[in-house]
């Protein structure tokens, strides 16, 4: 789609400039003939990149081939520009002249447009790309690194090997950092950034596999033996090979993207209610604790993923520093910190947190991408370095500014336990309609002002 819309803007953009090298005054849009050219013309474009499957591995394309590729495109519409106007009997009423500089000026632009967003677009997907942790033998996995580097731009990245059965030593291969023996995989991804399990091995992995899904990490296993173990499963094409592919749970990439397009509308409403609590929490904040009216903090996100996270300030200054003095009074069993009357927050601080103002700057959180509306809350670093392996699966999603455990009496569970349990039954059974119905619970629990304490 981006690379649709592209080739559509220039093609408009060559046909305007083709227009004043040929009328040398005026402007395209001001003649209505050509109007309906141009508006043709769009929809030739769209055609021509629709049926011919003109961006199929483009990010994968080199140069010399993306000029190819590019030549064609303009060729095409710009032949069937010509068809048209042939067919509908009024090539007279049009200069060739425009046709021709359309070509060459479509070609050049269009080109250079690709390149730079290619380039872009590269670039972007090695930040967001998914880290893969691949489970191989030592003399295959030279080769399956070979793999990933051909597949760069799909989104996909080898971020450590574990190897499967003998191993002499090696700290990398092929560049790519090797974390043990395939013993090591489970302590390495309570502690690091993996998103997916990639296991391209013809030995036992049935444990590791049923870890892995506990931990909630997709599993791709090359189909040159398939086990039988517990989870969604699917076969489907990965850097080239075909795997199964076992999760505990599995979303669509349509219903992903409805779910970041009510992120995306919900948060620039959030953005913008946030700029106008400012205005009135900002100066009682400033009068009660001198210092900042934000508060960040290091949080852990999907799979690992350190992000600051933004509320309005509820504490005074030395919040972290005395967070050590009051762990005894921790109401919490587990990795959680919660106390009734924390000395540690300011009056109007309290009244933030039980109206839940103190939440509203995490909107550019979630308009940053880095939470959702609905998910499970990140924890702190301290936190998930505690972590069990089952405890890592509720952070195998987007944490959110609300959630199961929120709408459920979150003042009210002291176990944290139960709150994995809630959090995995919501990833486990989540919809579309499920993070609509927390969304309005949790409005009904904010104006009650339940479970803020």
């Amino acid at each position: 789609m981006d690379f649709m819309v592209l080739d559509i803007l220039i093609l408009q953009i060559a046909f305007n400039i083709s227009y004043i090298l040929r009328m040398e005054d005026g402007w395209l849009y001001s003649d209505r003939e050509y109007v309906r050219l141009d508006i043709m013309l769009i929809f030739i474009g769209i055609c021509v990149g629709f049926f011919l499957e003109e961006y199929s591995g483009v990010l994968q394309r080199g140069y010399l081939i993306e000029f190819k590729e590019t030549v064609k495109y303009v060729s095409l519409s710009s032949g069937f520009l010509i068809i048209y106007l042939f067919l509908m009997k009024s090539s007279d009423t049009y200069s060739r002249l425009v046709i021709f500089y359309l070509w060459w000026t479509g070609i050049i632009f269009d080109y250079i447009g690709r390149i730079a967003l290619k380039t872009y677009l590269r670039k972007k997907q090695v930040i967001g790309a998914r880290a893969v942790l691949l489970i191989t033998t030592e003399d295959q996995a030279e080769r399956n690194v070979d793999q990933f580097k051909r597949y760069m731009y799909s989104g996909i990245y080898p971020v450590g090997i574990a190897i499967a059965g003998e191993y002499h030593g090696a700290e990398t291969i092929a560049g790519v950092p090797v974390i043990g023996k395939e013993k090591e995989v489970l302590s390495y991804i309570t502690r690091n950034v993996v998103d997916e399990i990639y296991i391209n091995t013809r030995r036992d992995t049935k444990l590791e596999v049923e870890k892995c899904i506990e931990a909630g990490l997709p599993v791709h296993i090359n189909l040159l033996e398939a086990k039988q173990v517990a989870g969604y499963k699917c076969i489907e094409d990965f850097v080239g090979e075909t795997v199964l592919t076992i999760t505990f749970k599995s979303a669509t990439a349509g219903q992903l993207f409805m779910k970041r397009v009510l992120d995306v509308c919900g948060a620039l409403v959030g953005v913008l209610m946030t700029g106008i609590i400012f205005l009135f929490v900002a100066p009682v904040i400033k009068r009660q604790s001198p210092g900042p009216v934000f508060f960040s903090q290091w949080r852990i996100g999907r799979n690992g993923r350190k992000f600051k996270i933004y509320k309005f300030r509820s504490m005074y200054m030395d919040a972290e520093e005395r967070k050590k003095e009051l762990m005894q009074h921790n109401q919490m069993d587990g990795f959680m910190f919660k106390m009734d009357n924390d000395p540690r927050i300011f009056p109007f601080g309290q009244f933030l947190r039980n109206s839940s103002l103190d939440e509203f700057p995490q909107f550019w959180n979630v308009l940053k991408g880095e939470m959702s509306l609905v998910g499970t809350r990140p924890p702190t670093v301290d936190e998930y370095e505690q972590y069990e392996l089952h405890h890592r699966r509720r952070i195998s999603i987007k944490p959110g500014l609300t959630g199961l455990w929120q709408v459920s009496g979150r003042s009210d569970i002291t176990d944290f336990e139960e709150v994995v349990r809630l959090d995995t039954e919501y990833i486990s059974n989540w919809r579309l309609s499920l993070d609509l119905k927390i969304l309005i619970k949790t409005v009904g629990v904010v104006l009650a002002r339940k479970g803020s304490k």
